[in-house]
């Protein structure tokens, strides 16, 4: 039929037209049968479960999100959820009475405030208020005390469970406090018992991150988080009403070295006590303050009152040699002696039944420098003497000696005789540094004066608020007077006693100070000392002073049977220096050491300006 369709044939369906979709011939009949090979059938199955799942998941998160719909719908349509108004709160309870301490009725959760922090002058936390609560209850709202007790006890240990059931069956009561500061764990647990008549309010546990790190500069609080000590009890108020935190003028990394090196030296020479102090002597910021014996801050209630107490500012000493720069000062600044002029310590000084003797003395007259480089007291008495008492007193009141030093920190005033007891005797002795016993920071603010181009800053324990602010202080001596004294003091490291502390490159300068303590009457104990040195750094830009002490040092075979300050207390400030100074930004000048000790030298025997060096008996 050359290859032609009759109209009753069955149409192709893979033609050309039909494959790619062109639309089908109405005069063409459908098929009625059409063969499907096995893998369309695959295919087709596929397919048909793919479907299936897909119908099945989109009605999976159909009714999720019917759910979610109900779910608003009751929240804000058919019961939505207010705040109950504060008329619906319980009352608070009366106010009780609980272990003799009255409990306030006022509960109110949001008149809580934390007490302020306390840091370091670089941030670093000394003290900080962490958020516990305090549990009671309602005696009258409990079923079982005995059970409740007992539940109680479970999930809070430390509860003594028959004071907890005493306390719960006193149903005259509406209000028992049961356990303070307890955790938020804690907390959950006793929430999780579901007793009924059992609340909680909100409360702060003082806890001190660094330790024994300056805790008597700190102090402490006591059960009520009120301060009771330290710079918690001076700025009570403060910490209280002003949520900033409060930056002290310490450095834990300073403190920190102060308190290795000071108890380090207690160990070597067996002594029962140290303290360490380190000031800048520009403005007065103390910036390590160190007691030992110590104590963990957070264990202030557990520690002795003998750990507590700060030696820096709470106890006095008789301040020894350390004095003589005052006396020093004193006489050069008054124009009573000149650099060049000597005194006689030929043999000691009699006065009553009392012997002002040296120690390894040269038994000959004495210039002023030697009279400090080898720390006569017969020289020091004799230029006290030529200075008079009221004039010696006035000095000591104008550096601050008399009364308590100013800063703010509890303190101790100091043990000086009476102005109508101020004699000759007082005279001689205080200037060599005995019958006087002043704190260790009056020593270093009077010596830091000295070091200050005559200037004394009141100390201070609080950081500026600007860093860069300059202080203002109170000049009380001649600079000139202070260019002297700091080549003396210079003279002490280099050629006197304190040449132990030396540390090349910061050309320290320093005071070494042996005093005796007195008994509990009359008179001075034998074989108990206190021995300290004083020091300055570096003498040409002087910066910073450092001040270590120990309190009756015993003498061992690495100080050839000594316990002076030149032996066990002048090698710790070296050492406090060499690591600390790097620290507080100061380098050791090698370079420029010749031109540097050249500018501080100052001779032992000084010549006359005129000529000649004829030594000056004490002035009438």
């Amino acid at each position: 039929m050359n290859g032609e369709r009759s109209p009753g044939d069955a149409p192709d369906p893979f033609t050309p037209a039909r494959r790619f979709g062109a639309p089908r011939d109405a005069s063409v009949p459908r098929m009625e049968h059409v063969r499907v090979t096995a893998p369309d059938l695959k295919r087709r199955a596929a397919l048909e479960k793919t479907r299936g799942r897909l119908l099945l998941a989109a009605a999976g998160f159909a009714v999720l999100f019917g759910g979610v719909v109900l779910k608003l719908a009751d929240a804000t349509v058919i019961d939505p959820v207010r705040p109950k108004p504060v008329a619906q709160r319980r009352p608070d309870p009366p106010p009780s009475v609980v272990d003799g301490k009255t409990i306030p009725a006022a509960l109110d959760l949001g008149m809580h405030a934390e007490r302020a922090m306390i840091t370091d002058r670089n941030g670093e936390i000394l003290a900080v208020s962490l958020r516990t609560a305090g549990l009671f209850a309602n005696p009258r709202e409990m079923a079982e005390p005995a059970e409740v007790a007992h539940r109680l006890r479970t999930v809070l240990p430390r509860l003594d469970e028959a004071l907890v059931r005493a306390r719960l069956s006193d149903t005259t009561r509406q209000f028992v406090y049961l356990a303070r500061q307890i955790t938020p764990k804690e907390q959950l647990a006793v929430n999780g018992l579901g007793v009924p008549g059992i609340y909680f309010q909100p409360t702060e546990r003082r806890r001190y991150p660094l330790g024994r790190v300056a805790a008597q500069v700190i102090g402490g609080v006591d059960v009520d988080e009120r301060g009771a000590a330290g710079i918690e009890k001076v700025f009570e108020q403060r910490l209280r009403e002003n949520p900033s935190p409060l930056r002290l003028s310490l450095d834990v990394r300073v403190q920190s070295v102060v308190r290795d090196e000071v108890s380090q030296a207690m160990t070597d020479f067996s002594a029962i006590a140290g303290c360490g102090i380190v000031m800048d002597v520009r403005t007065g910021e103390v910036i390590a303050m160190v007691s030992l014996p110590d104590y963990d801050a957070n264990a202030f209630a557990d520690a002795s009152s003998d750990e507590q107490v700060n030696r820096a500012v709470g106890r006095v000493y008789e301040p020894g040699s350390t004095f003589k720069l005052q006396t020093v000062s004193m006489a050069l600044d008054d124009g009573v002696v000149n650099i060049w002029n000597g005194f006689d310590a030929t043999s000691p000084i009699h006065i009553g039944r009392h012997v002002i003797n040296d120690f390894q003395g040269k038994h000959r007259w004495l210039y002023v420098p030697e009279i400090i480089a080898y720390s006569s007291n017969i020289g020091a008495a004799r230029m006290a003497q030529a200075v008079g008492a009221e004039r010696q007193r006035a000095w000591m009141q104008k550096l601050g000696m008399l009364g308590r030093v100013p800063i703010e920190l509890p303190s101790v005033s100091p043990l000086v005789p009476p102005e109508k007891n101020w004699k000759e005797a007082a005279t001689l002795t205080i200037g060599f540094g005995q019958g006087i016993a002043v704190t260790p920071l009056q020593v270093v603010a009077g010596t830091a004066a000295v070091a200050n181009a005559g200037v004394l800053m009141r100390p201070t324990i609080v950081a500026a608020e600007d860093d860069a602010a300059a202080r203002e202080g109170v000049r009380v001596m001649r600079q000139g007077t202070s260019d002297t004294v700091r080549k003396l003091m210079r003279l002490v490291v280099t050629d006197g006693y304190g040449k132990p502390a030396e540390v090349p490159g910061y050309y320290i300068g320093g005071k070494t100070g042996t005093a005796q303590k007195t008994g509990g009457g009359r008179g001075y104990k034998a074989n108990a000392r206190v021995s300290a040195f004083m020091s300055v750094f570096p003498m040409n830009a002087p910066r910073y002073a450092v001040y270590v002490m120990l309190d009756e040092p015993k003498a061992n075979a690495s100080s050839h049977g000594f316990a002076t300050a030149g032996w066990v207390s002048a090698p710790a400030a070296g050492r406090v220096i060499a690591r600390v100074a790097p620290m507080l930004g100061l380098l050791p000048d090698i370079d420029n050491a010749a031109s540097i000790e050249a500018a501080l030298a100052i001779p032992l025997q000084p010549v006359r300006p005129s000529g000649g060096a004829k030594p000056m008996p004490p002035a009438a």
